[in-house]
């Protein structure tokens, strides 16, 4: 038994390697590399049209039916313009709020010139801001707008018409736009658009028919983007189409999948909201609730293959002099969780706190950022919020724990009659299994108690984990000292000295401080046990810190910092129980061990 009890704890901790090394520790890298493109691309590093990052360079016809109900410019090229050149060639309205600043273009009252003032691309604050939209003639063209269709109405706005601004307006908290356009066909279309302080606008179209025929027409939505996000698949984070739709509840479609089916139709519902999602940042359209209204998820091909989330309400008649009125929302800002939240609450938007990606135990993980968002409100610093945690947790789970190393320590104590047992019965290991199975009844004594401070922790690692790797409330967050960002890596190295060398090293070998300390603390507490008599198993016990450093130091810092005070913790509560149940603590004598090994050869 054991041999059983080593088994799953090394069974356990190989799980947690095999599950970080194959989904979770090439993100942060990616990260970097998308934020450099991005920088290059501000900066009109673009000489050459290209094809958007991700998509086919292949031109395919789309099947038939499966392209957008919604008119569209579809075939605007990408011209090698800087994002200030885009941006000027045509007339705007600025956006000035506490938290976006950017630009609607008049040319189909479009939104797709979007920055987030609070939010950099890297932790310096000189550095630039991030770009949300853009214009459709850059390559990352990126945008949201509301439009019409019908028939027998005349011309209806959509990408193309030209909408007329009241004076020379700036769309800010306080002050709204009014935009305005009419048609041939008497139709009049008054469109008033207005933003709060963070991420939501608010499109309320009224449209008024001074002609005489009565006239037929929808409201429609759409987001496009012409390129994706460069990352990796990875398991724990969803990026891509996204929708809530009525009671159906939410519906996900990666870029692979939608590449590959080209389409996606939900049902027809009366509430909802569809949009496009990335790691921190979404872009949204929200309808108004109660006018029935049809999606669809689509991955057009041609001339520029696009991404694109829409949505067409039920037709609505107008006769002669009458005026109709719809609002509809649009969110295009950063997942922050209490704004999301709030507007689910406030807006009484459906499920909209779905749109950050908890995951499917979101009963673990979003406890856990709401514990350490309180931490952090009390305290000032994510990190103390971590290690303040760490210490709850280990309170809530201190009885299973102590029960655990008191199961433990007398399995410590009965070592050498289990020994002896085996010496006794070393041929007949049936007759070794029951002697053993006696002994633990016998002295009440639980072989697999050992396993579950180990088998806890690997639940609260991941959801933790998924905490810092997806909530932008984590992002940036500094701890102390060098520690700038608790979801990106520790940056220094033992094998630079730590910054001392001025030396460019390979992901390998970055191997920082805290990693570091977390191997020296996972090596003592396995070293708290009496060394294993099977030869695999000691060197497994060996040499599972040195594994784990090396692993985890690709790992956002914060997760690193939580499993080393976790060690440490655990550390304390074992030689405390240890010691009161009288079992001695083995650590210096297994060094001395395993000194002594070491030593044998250059005696010889």
């Amino acid at each position: 038994m054991e041999n059983n009890r080593n088994f799953l704890i090394a069974m356990a901790l190989s799980i947690a390697v095999l599950v970080g090394w194959q989904f979770l520790v090439v993100s942060p890298r990616v990260d970097a590399q998308r934020q450099a493109a991005e920088t290059a691309q501000n900066e009109g590093s673009l000489q050459t049209p290209q094809t958007p990052a991700g998509t086919p360079q292949e031109i395919v016809t789309a099947p038939a039916g499966r392209e957008s109900v919604v008119p569209s410019e579809g075939g605007v090229t990408a011209v090698p313009a800087t994002r200030e050149e885009a941006v000027a060639s045509g007339a705007r309205i600025l956006i000035d709020t506490p938290a976006l600043s950017g630009s609607i273009n008049l040319t189909g009252a479009r939104l797709d010139d979007l920055r987030l003032k609070n939010y950099h691309e890297t932790v310096k604050d000189t550095s630039p801001t991030i770009v949300l939209l853009s214009p459709e003639n850059l390559p990352t063209g990126y945008f949201a707008e509301f439009g019409y269709i019908g028939q027998n109405a005349g011309d209806l706005p959509g990408p193309a018409t030209k909408w007329q601004a009241e004076g020379n307006q700036t769309l800010t908290p306080e002050t709204p736009v009014t935009l305005t356009t009419t048609n041939g066909a008497g139709v009049t279309f008054s469109r008033r658009i207005s933003v709060d302080d963070d991420f939501m606008f608010t499109v309320e179209d009224t449209v008024r028919n001074d002609g005489a025929q009565p006239v037929t027409l929808s409201s429609y939505g759409r987001v496009t983007r012409y390129s994706k996000p460069e990352v990796a698949s990875v398991f724990v984070l969803f990026e891509g189409l996204i929708g809530v739709f009525g009671e159906d509840g939410l519906s996900e479609v990666k870029y692979s999948a939608i590449e590959d089916d080209l389409r996606y139709v939900p049902p027809k519902v009366a509430s909802g909201w569809l949009g496009i999602t990335d790691k921190y940042w979404a872009t949204t359209l929200i309808p108004q609730a109660g006018q029935p209204f049809q999606s669809r998820f689509l991955y057009m091909t041609g001339n520029r293959p696009r991404y694109q989330t829409e949505y067409v309400a039920d037709p609505m008649t107008l006769a002669p002099g009458a005026t109709a009125t719809a609002t509809n929302r649009a969110f295009a800002g950063a997942k922050v969780v209490d704004v999301i939240d709030g507007y689910e609450e406030t807006l009484d938007i459906r499920q909209f706190g779905q749109l950050i990606d908890w995951g499917w135990f979101y009963f673990i993980t979003r406890p856990m950022f709401h514990a350490l968002d309180w931490f952090y409100r009390f305290i000032g610093n994510f990190g103390l919020a971590i290690l303040a945690v760490t210490v709850v947790l280990k309170l809530i789970f201190f009885p299973l724990a102590n029960k655990s190393y008191k199961s433990m320590a007398r399995m410590k104590n009965m070592q050498p009659r289990i020994m002896e047992l085996r010496e006794r019965f070393k041929d007949d290991k049936q007759k070794q299994q029951q002697e053993m199975m006696r002994i633990y009844k016998e002295e009440k004594i639980n072989p697999a108690a050992g396993c579950w401070p180990i088998l806890i922790q690997i639940p609260v690692f991941f959801a933790l984990y998924k905490v810092l790797y997806v909530t932008i409330e984590m992002r940036h967050a500094p701890f102390f000292g060098w520690i700038q960002d608790l979801a990106a890596p520790d940056p220094t190295s033992i094998f630079n000295l730590f910054g001392l060398i001025p030396l460019d090293l390979p992901s390998l070998l970055l191997v920082g401080v805290w990693p570091i300390l977390m191997g020296i603390t996972m090596f003592i507490q396995m070293q708290l046990n009496p060394t294993p008599p099977d030869p695999t198993q000691q060197m497994i016990f060996t040499w599972m810190p040195v594994i784990f450093t090396f692993m985890l130091a690709s790992f956002p810092a914060g997760l690193v910092i939580y499993w080393t005070w976790n060690n440490f913790l655990s550390i304390i509560q074992q030689s405390v129980i240890m010691k009161r149940n009288g079992t001695k603590i083995e650590l210096w004598d297994n060094l001395r061990g395993m000194l002594r090994r070491r030593e044998k050869p250059s005696e010889s």
